[in-house]
């Protein structure tokens, strides 16, 4: 297959495009920046030059592809509903590219914000609108499938983990380096859903060659890992105190970061393993976090 991926150098992206190419598929690869484009290249992908504001380069891309993963956007949260409209644009564009077609579009969501307290599921209906957090792709997937268009959203967990990791869980470590502490939100029980991205990776590739058509799917290979255990592996690498916070206190730790350090997310991915055989294989989050890597050695 000739298979277009946005995102392509980001941190599932690039493991998408490795997971494609290793398989024997042809990547086109969407790609911003000049330095990241020679990595795009010696990973084997034809590289496209350009951004997801660009719709007219979109549809071009995607017309001439077997199939679409679309992996891009841009997480500076102080312009999140800004990063949302563009998302939805580039979401739309791509559809059109594929319209009247069997070519399937796979979109990147996630289960952070589906039903917090819940066990979430493949059938859990996406979210509703929320304005403090206004990025809804899956309002877009549905509007596409609307439409005829063989369109799946996979819902990431949290924290989709591995070396070299940017995301979730370093800015907790951050947090921790800067405060002197790793807190927990009372007991700590709530649960992070998490998933390797090369686990994340095999589970687009299977959903594309498979042509994949449903509402969602699950890279969720941990079903949720309670917080305290998070924090207790960060404060023991740290060597800093592991400590219980009211919400009060963490929203003076964490910040913007709150929010998300209080969670309670748990997800499954039965539906996702029965219907296209995946089974993760990498280290679970907790083993992945307890290494050097994580904590710049």
């Amino acid at each position: 297959m000739r298979v277009f991926v946005t995102g392509a150098t980001g941190w599932v992206g690039s493991a998408v495009v490795q997971e494609m190419i290793g398989a024997g598929h042809t990547v086109v690869g969407l790609c911003r920046s000049r330095e990241k484009a020679a990595d795009l290249a010696a990973a084997g992908a034809e590289v496209l030059m350009g951004a997801i504001e660009d719709v007219a380069l979109l549809k071009e891309a995607a017309g001439r592809c077997d199939g679409v993963i679309h992996t891009a956007f841009n997480h500076d949260f102080s312009r999140m509903a800004e990063s949302g409209a563009v998302e939805q644009g580039a979401i739309a564009a791509l559809g059109e590219a594929v319209a009247g077609s069997d070519r399937p579009v796979l979109v990147t969501s996630g289960v952070a914000l589906l039903t917090p307290g819940e066990m979430a599921t493949e059938e859990t209906a996406p979210r509703a609108e929320n304005a403090a957090f206004p990025r809804n792709p899956e309002a877009a997937v549905q509007a596409l499938r609307e439409r005829g268009v063989k369109a799946c959203a996979i819902r990431l967990a949290p924290s989709v983990h591995g070396h070299g990791d940017h995301g979730f869980v370093p800015r907790l470590i951050d947090f921790a380096r800067a405060g002197g502490v790793s807190p927990y939100i009372g007991e700590g029980l709530n649960r992070w859903p998490a998933v390797h991205r090369l686990d994340a990776a095999r589970l687009y590739r299977l959903a594309l060659e498979r042509a994949y058509d449903g509402p969602a799917l699950h890279a969720i290979a941990e079903e949720g890992v309670p917080f305290r255990e998070i924090a207790a592996v960060i404060g023991r690498r740290l060597g800093v105190p592991v400590v219980s916070q009211s919400p009060q206190e963490a929203a003076a730790h964490f910040s913007w970061f709150a929010m998300f350090a209080a969670i309670d997310c748990p997800a499954s991915s039965r539906l996702t393993r029965d219907r296209l055989g995946w089974t993760p294989r990498e280290p679970g989050l907790l083993a992945d976090l307890d290494h050097p890597a994580y904590f710049g050695g």
